[in-house]
């Protein structure tokens, strides 16, 4: 993985880069000379795809030159050859000096794929600001990135440079929605990019008696109970560390990954304590919704997962994250037992615990007794059929 570049020797660039960083904005900065002498953080995990950090970054080359090309062509999400060119038509005329031979000068430099667009351009100036669209590349599909770039000058009018803040095309509400959701969700999300074999706790939460429940209530009602509960849980997984994977009708899969904030048994202890706290937040939808506690019960089925294939499932609908394995499956087999308003968890996910991991969820992992699906006589026909040699035990 590449370092990240160091902030320009400029002030004023220095500064800007700096500026860029604070705030975590998909950035680039470019010196009086046209020539590249700064990616923000953001940009380079934007461009790398999910992928290791791009390494071939281009800078210290001009913005025409074929180095420069070359480079945003190989970065697995970056600006297309035509978006390249478009952005040129647009502006270009400021790369051209205003002395005799500046075009040919800049022609020289540049990339072959480029020189009929800047033939076309004649000499402008440089205002303090100007806005630029921009077609970027993600895999094998295009989208468009709105750009605003500034004029860098120091106290005394020097230009040292320019700026180019990057943002998707979408209206300012439509971000506005976006940055609704939880922010600890998307980074985690982000972690899991790369779809690979993962180990995880596997959480599966349904509301039970829903078909009767929604014929009591009115339509509106019973929309306005699932919305409270929906929310309630998603918050409930995020703050105990774990990530929203499906919503399927009155249910929720949740995933909690080990890795940089969790220990194996560390991901146990949040699902496990998640189930409480989802509990609790069926609880207060049913308060909100003036029904009784007893109206609205969950019930949940955990399970381990040692090499569940997991990745982020993003479409121009929904942005998830997906697993998909035979423990996922069993996940929701162990769940469809759980009648009752309980909570079934398997014996490969209570064995994950440590100790003192134990305790503190009030497992006794010396006494604890398992039985399997097939013995239990809430056992469905699904779960007599795929799993019926899994162990559980009621948490």
């Amino acid at each position: 993985m590449a370092a990240h570049p160091p902030l320009p020797d400029d002030p004023v660039l220095a500064a800007a880069a700096a500026g860029l960083e604070r705030v975590g904005f998909v950035g680039e900065i470019w010196d009086a000379q046209w020539r590249l002498a700064y990616l923000s953080a953001e940009y380079l995990v934007a461009c790398s795809a999910g992928g290791p950090v791009i390494e071939d970054l281009a800078l210290g080359h001009h913005v025409v030159a074929p180095e420069t090309v070359e480079a945003r062509m190989s970065w697995p999400a970056g600006p297309t050859l035509d978006g390249m060119r478009g952005e040129l038509a647009a502006w270009g005329g400021m790369l051209i000096g205003p002395h005799a031979g500046a075009k040919d000068e800049l022609l020289a430099l540049s990339d072959p794929r480029l020189r009929d667009v800047l033939e076309g351009l004649e000499h402008g100036r440089m205002p303090a600001a100007w806005s630029a669209e921009m077609e970027v590349r993600f895999g094998s599909r295009t989208t468009r990135l709105d750009g605003l770039r500034m004029r860098l000058t120091d106290e005394d009018g020097r230009l040292a440079g320019s700026m180019l803040i990057a943002k998707p095309a979408v209206r300012g509400a439509v971000l506005g929605m976006l940055a609704l959701g939880d922010e600890r969700l998307f980074e985690r999300m982000l972690e899991a990019v790369v779809p690979q074999r993962r180990a995880v706790a596997v959480l599966f939460a349904d509301l039970e008696g829903s078909t009767a429940l929604s014929r009591r209530l009115s339509a509106a009602g019973y929309f306005a109970l699932i919305r409270r509960l929906a929310r309630a849980i998603d918050a409930a997984i995020v703050d105990m560390g774990g990530i929203v994977g499906t919503h399927a009708g009155d249910g929720v899969t949740a995933f909690f990954l080990p890795g940089s904030e969790m220990t194996e048994s560390q991901a146990v202890v949040a699902a496990v304590r998640c189930v409480d706290a989802i509990r609790a937040a069926a609880a207060q939808a049913a308060q909100r919704s003036d029904l009784e506690v007893n109206d609205v019960v969950m019930r949940f089925g955990l399970h381990w997962g040692a090499t569940v294939y997991v990745g982020r499932l993003l479409t121009a609908g929904r942005i998830e994250l997906t697993a998909i394995g035979d423990e996922v499956n069993e996940a929701a087999r162990i769940e469809a037992c759980a009648t009752g308003g309980r909570a079934l968890a398997s014996k490969a996910l209570i064995e994950r615990l440590d100790a003192a991991d134990a305790q503190s969820v009030g497992v006794d992992l010396k006494h604890v007794r398992y039985a399997t699906l097939s013995e239990l006589p809430t056992a469905s026909e699904k779960a007599r059929r795929d799993a019926p040699a899994l162990a559980v035990c009621e948490i």
